[in-house]
């Protein structure tokens, strides 16, 4: 990678390619890291959260509560008790003395007042170390109200946003638990009285209304949405997944554990999808017909492309005038979706000369290896440090990633794309295709650009 970096425990996680070397991964930020990943509670809250009916109450202090409150720019159809952030506010007495006592008074007190079906609680940092017993008080609030009180054990200084992840899975498993021959049953009667095949659709939480989008094209197509993870969701319909005959996976940092426990459990055989760009929106949908293994599907499915692609493309190959031979970085949270993002600024004529992720797995890193140009530097659990020095060395013109990343690009001079879960534009599908060329032209080509060059 060049000159040595301040922290030399790094140099296994940054691969130039080109080097003869494996890129490492799936590994805990470094002490002393200011690491871009977030913590193992908000990884399993950013799950969790886009269920719409429950309650989400946070067991420690206000700040992780406030950190993520409201946190996915999730759209409901109906139910809204998810937009609120509830806290058990643990202070110094709570810390020396335990905080169970008020966890179940706050548990009493929300069950009263809102009466959801489910509450998921969170541990947090200071839980893991003071031991309070989650469980214990979750068992007994469930007993004393009549309804399920999910622990989520999300407890912090372990892992990272990826054990979030899992916890947020392991506590959605308790949730759809069903005996795998009462499944099977339920199965074949909803695939015959729906006329059409089942499936849910992991990954995708509906962030500025992305879920309704894909559910019509899978719906124009001949398929229908049992369920989907998270977004847009309730308890009642969450318990359904295991009637469904196929599980499409969107975002596979948080959701490829999910199906392969379902597989595993219930027989439910996966696919990973992304409906990113316009190839892969395409290919995606030809991957559904493929796997149930109908024809007339096949067909539907070739018509829709054709008729979408009529409206967008032509669009999309305007902005592309602009932006060919620009040059892109993309930090995000996992794999699979910077995969489709190298795809998706090929599209527009962008190479893109420096990838990293949170979470992403050796074989994804692998695929974006195989993707992009001699050169380009490809990295895992980034921190600033790292990404200001390799935007400026390859050259980017543009940096897409979160809301941690925007006022590192601001401050370089450089565009930036916000690709987080707090967006509030669809960048899914075709119409998103569209959407995301249309972002990229106006950061990209904004006059500020020059105006800022001049003065340095």
């Amino acid at each position: 990678m060049g000159e040595s970096t301040a922290l030399p425990e790094r140099e296994a996680f940054i691969l130039t390619k080109g080097q003869k070397k494996t890129l490492r991964c799936d590994a805990d930020s470094l002490a002393g890291c200011v690491s871009q990943r977030a913590c193992v509670y908000c990884g399993a809250r950013v799950v969790l959260n886009p269920i719409t009916d429950a309650v989400h109450l946070v067991h420690g202090p206000i700040g992780c509560a406030s950190y993520t409150w409201d946190i996915r720019g999730s759209l409901t159809s109906g139910e809204d008790l998810f937009r609120n952030s509830f806290s058990t506010d643990l202070k110094e007495p709570d810390i020396i003395f335990g905080g169970e006592k008020k966890l179940a008074a706050c548990l009493d007190e929300l069950v009263e007042k809102y009466h959801p079906p489910v509450v998921f609680v969170y541990s947090t940092c200071i839980v893991g170390v003071i031991g309070d017993d989650l469980s214990a008080v979750c068992r007994a609030a469930a007993a004393r109200h009549g309804i399920e009180v999910l622990p989520v054990e999300s407890s912090g200084f372990i892992g990272n946003k990826s054990a979030g992840y899992r916890a947020a899975c392991d506590t959605l498993l308790k949730l759809i638990e069903m005996p795998p021959e009462e499944a099977a049953v339920r199965r074949q009667a909803r695939q015959a009285s729906a006329g059409r095949p089942v499936i849910n659709y992991l990954g995708d939480f509906n962030l500025a209304g992305e879920t309704w989008i894909i559910r019509d094209y899978l719906h124009r197509i001949g398929v229908a949405v049992n369920v989907v993870f998270t977004g847009d969701s309730t308890c009642r319909e969450l318990k359904k997944a295991p009637e469904a005959c196929l599980n499409l996976i969107q975002c596979a940092g948080s959701m490829q554990y999910m199906a392969g426990q379902m597989q595993e459990k219930y027989g439910i055989p996966y696919r990973q999808v992304s409906f990113l760009g316009l190839q892969d929106t395409a290919d995606s949908l030809r991957i559904v017909a493929e796997s149930l293994g109908s024809a007339e599907m096949a067909e539907r499915v070739e018509k829709l492309i054709a008729e979408e692609a009529a409206v967008y493309a032509p669009q999309i190959e305007y902005y592309k005038q602009f932006l060919a031979g620009k040059r892109a970085a993309v930090y995000v949270g996992g794999g699979f979706k910077a995969i489709s993002l190298i795809r998706q600024f090929r599209e527009l004529g962008i190479e893109v000369v420096m990838v990293g992720t949170q979470t992403g797995r050796k074989e994804e890193y692998q695929v974006m290896n195989d993707l992009v140009e001699e050169g380009a530097v490809i990295m895992d659990d980034a921190n600033p440090a790292e990404l200001e020095r390799f935007l400026l060395e390859q050259g980017a013109d543009l940096l897409v990633g979160g809301v941690k990343e925007r006022p590192l690009a601001y401050k370089l001079g450089r565009a930036f794309i916000d690709h987080n879960h707090d967006r509030k534009h669809p960048l899914s599908g075709f119409v998103g295709a569209l959407n995301f060329a249309k972002e990229v032209y106006s950061t990209v080509c904004s006059p500020v650009w020059r105006y800022l060059n001049a003065t340095r």
